[in-house]
């Protein structure tokens, strides 16, 4: 397996829609470096979907294509929702 590469990972948290970086934005800088190495595979992931799914499934108008993801969008959501 290849080593996560954490700049990456954070350079892919701003996306085109500002809703999203406003979620994974803060979540790569405050939580990503805490998260299990299965977890930050995982995130990665999660990164590669496209920017309508991604909001899609954050504003549970559908479910995610992988139920793997359903975790980490909850963790996301609860990071934004701490921050209030």
């Amino acid at each position: 397996m290849t080593e996560l590469n954490k700049q990456k990972i954070f350079w892919h948290s701003r996306r085109g829609m500002l809703e999203l970086d406003l979620l994974l934005v803060p979540f790569a800088r405050e939580v990503f470096e805490n998260l299990s190495t299965e977890d930050q595979w995982l995130y990665r992931d999660l990164l590669a979907e496209e920017d309508q799914d991604l909001w899609n499934w954050f504003l549970e108008r559908m479910e995610p294509s992988d139920a793997r993801f359903k975790p980490m969008i909850r963790q996301i959501l609860a990071h934004k929702a701490s921050k209030f």
